[in-house]
């Protein structure tokens, strides 16, 4: 196995489309990563380096190191092999590549828990560092009701091009705890508005006195073969609020707004990440009708 090049900082347009056809593939078996048939690919895999690695001239695997790490310092990687090329050890090879190009400390995704991912990040060392849940609900026979607002506070959609500022001040207070939501930046949010499923309808804010003090974020994933039978589904992407502005139940009333709006777009199912130790948060969801769905790990030393 041979790279078509060295780590690169970009992919030109012969590589983007080959890492796209190997995502697209990897998509078919695994149901991740959410890869578009064209265009940009997934927010993830922005900035960073990319290693495309081959055989005799067919792309086999892709690693991506993100260079800047998360809100923690540590990088974090990502690798896929197509799944006609599984089990001759190219995973183990694009590990090692990912092991000697990243700063020490660096983690490394595997999605959904996979039992092969597990295998081989145990086999060369690495401990499970952090599970993210990914929690499931059908819409069918969920109760929930309209959202009560304390006094002062009401509720508004997302204003692109006006509220992106806003938006980032609460996140960065809300999520200073969080790997990577804590860095968001307003140029991401305006990147995302670019992406096909930016729904600024589905985009809750939460003002008080004329202050953003909350929102939540919405988005709708659309169908892919064998995953969530086959439909589209809905997630809760992120609720945040303001720590100053937190009691009165502000955070299950945005929830609820946003809920009921994916309800209203006919979806049948929705879905939402937590931190696997956020205890609290787990509560609220299970209270909401929200069961675990699939794990998410990263891997370290």
């Amino acid at each position: 196995m041979s790279g078509d090049g060295e780590w690169r900082q970009e992919l030109d347009d012969k590589q983007l489309e080959d890492v796209r056809g190997l995502l697209v593939a990897v998509r078919a078996t695994d149901g991740r990563p959410e890869v578009e048939p064209e265009g940009a690919l997934p927010g993830e895999f922005d900035g960073g380096e990319h290693l495309v690695a081959c055989v005799e001239g067919e792309v086999v695997g892709y690693a991506h190191l993100d260079t800047t790490g998360d809100s923690f310092g540590h990088q974090v990687a990502e690798l896929f092999v197509h799944p006609a090329h599984r089990g001759r050890g190219y995973g183990a090879k694009l590990l090692q590549a990912v092991d000697e190009r990243a700063a020490v400390g660096f983690r490394i995704w595997a999605h959904g828990d996979h039992p092969a991912a597990r295998k081989l990040a145990l086999k060369v060392g690495f401990e499970r560092k952090r599970e993210l849940l990914i929690l499931h609900t059908d819409v069918k026979g969920a109760d929930w009701p309209e959202p009560r607002l304390r006094d002062g506070v009401s509720l508004r959609t997302f204003v692109p091009g006006e509220d992106e500022d806003a938006v980032v001040r609460v996140n960065a207070r809300a999520f200073d705890w969080h790997p990577e939501q804590g860095a968001l930046t307003a140029d991401d949010i305006r990147a995302d508005e670019a992406r096909s499923w930016f729904d600024a309808d589905g985009f809750f804010l939460a003002e008080e006195r004329g202050q953003v003090i909350g929102f939540h974020w919405t988005k709708v994933h659309e169908a892919t073969p064998g995953r969530f039978d086959g439909e589209r589904v809905g997630e809760v992407y992120v609720v945040g609020v303001d720590p100053a502005a937190q009691g009165g139940g502000l955070g299950r009333a945005l929830t609820l707004a946003g809920l009921r709006y994916l309800a209203s777009r006919g979806l049948r199912q929705i879905i939402l990440y937590v931190e696997g130790d956020n205890a609290p948060a787990l509560a609220v969801y299970t209270k909401l009708g929200f069961t675990r769905h699939e794990t998410d790990v990263q891997y370290g030393r």
